[in-house]
């Protein structure tokens, strides 16, 4: 692989799914951590690395391919208790502006919908480098994260626990790791 100077990877980008992951972590129980990811997403966008700002980013994830490694937990989250995947079946985000926090960092800022409800959220993505592969696509790569409220989607379901707490933590952490390919589009 080479690779490329970020002068030289401005250009339209499709999401690479197979290289790339969606994921979060919810507390469970109080004690521990339960993580996920959705197998079934794209994404495309447009990234600009001389001007941020005209850069804009749309991913649409399948609620129906949600996967904590335990089919009952993942049945009980597509139902309506979670993300209600039969009346909403997808998630989408799209952002509405990009700016460079400093030299490897981009603040993103977009509309997350869930079950119907937009609310707008912030974070930021780690440039992680561009390489050309050995079929001559460019890649960009990114990674972030972020943390939300569930209970602002309108996903409120919880099991008080007999010595106190609930079953299911608000705050969610949503972790993203893409690898995202460059269209036939020239900087």
């Amino acid at each position: 692989m080479t690779t490329a100077t970020v002068g030289s990877v401005t250009g339209t980008y499709s999401i690479d799914p197979t290289h790339s992951q969606i994921g979060f972590g919810a507390r469970h129980a109080m004690v521990t951590k339960v993580r996920g990811l959705f197998t079934d997403f794209v994404g495309t966008g447009y990234f600009n690395a001389e001007n941020p700002a005209e850069s804009n980013l749309q991913v649409t994830i399948q609620a129906k391919s949600v996967n904590t490694n335990n089919a009952d937990r993942d049945a009980h989250l597509r139902s309506n208790d979670f993300f209600d995947m039969e009346q909403f079946p997808e998630i989408k985000f799209v952002s509405t502006s990009f700016s460079k926090a400093d030299a490897d960092t981009y603040t993103v800022t977009g509309d997350l919908t869930i079950k119907g409800v937009s609310k707008s959220i912030t974070f930021d993505l780690d440039y992680t480098g561009t390489a050309v592969d050995p079929w001559g696509n460019t890649r960009v790569g990114f990674e972030g994260k972020t943390t939300v409220n569930r209970k602002d989607w309108g996903i409120n379901f919880n099991a008080a626990l007999e010595a106190g707490g609930v079953l299911v933590g608000e705050k969610i952490t949503l972790e993203f790791e893409i690898s995202a390919v460059r269209s036939g589009d020239a900087a």
